[in-house]
């Protein structure tokens, strides 16, 4: 139900634009968020948006860096990295829930999402 696309090897500072393709009715009431899994480490949300797009939530070490986006028209949403670095590497994993953000401490979440990605890797070599 979603794809992601746009991962790969950059270099530190460079930037990525991941997409997340959607094949879910009604995609445009589902809020999505983007997910990310360090090597070794547990994955954990960085960055989520509403339904319709007009809000948008960060967590603190993307935030600047990063911008969430979507286009209902279209079914995507796009994760625009930017200045990356290498603690950004990991697997990027989109994901939709029809709660709206945000989810209490964690504000993007986890348990929340009906639908999930396979993913996508982004490597940053320091």
């Amino acid at each position: 139900h979603l794809v992601e696309s746009g991962g790969g090897l950059v270099k530190p500072g460079e930037s990525l634009r991941l997409s997340c393709a959607a094949s879910i009715f009604a995609f445009d009431q589902y809020a999505v968020g983007w997910f990310r899994q360090a090597p070794g480490k547990e994955r954990e949300g960085i960055s989520c948006i509403s339904s319709s797009g007009d809000n948008t939530y960060y967590e603190d070490s993307v935030k600047v860096r990063f911008t969430i986006s979507r286009d209902n028209d279209k079914d995507l949403v796009y994760l625009q990295m930017n200045k990356l670095k290498p603690e950004d590497t990991g697997i990027y994993y989109c994901a939709a829930a029809v709660l709206e953000p945000p989810y209490g401490s964690t504000v993007c979440g986890g348990s929340e999402y009906e639908y999930w990605g396979q993913g996508t890797p982004v490597t940053v070599p320091s």
